[in-house]
């Protein structure tokens, strides 16, 4: 069963302005077809508006937690620039959908 985004796009957007979100991309099981409603956390891929270092850390951790609560589950958030290893950018990029930003 997929997860459906749509009926959570404004308070989506509302947390991508409150926490400077360039991008946001939901991938892993929830933009697949082996998604459990039950047990699949919830992996974003994350690019953030260019900003002061210094916000950084509330900012993602805020958008962590912020989501945890919208979606009741456990969230992997990665930020685009910390995908070091190439084997998960490749995964990473077959299964991403775009939630917020263009």
């Amino acid at each position: 069963m997929n997860l459906n985004l749509a009926d959570y796009s404004d308070q989506l957007s509302n947390l991508c302005i409150l926490y400077g979100v360039k991008r946001l991309e939901i991938f892993g099981s929830a933009s697949r077809d082996d998604f459990d409603l039950e047990k699949s956390d919830l992996d974003f891929l994350v690019e953030f508006e260019e900003m002061h270092s210094s916000g950084a850390f509330d900012r993602y951790f805020g958008l962590k937690e912020a989501l945890e609560q919208l979606f009741h589950r456990p969230i992997d958030l990665v930020e685009v620039k910390a995908i070091k290893n190439p084997y998960f950018r490749q995964s990473v990029e077959q299964d991403k959908v775009l939630v917020y930003g263009s």
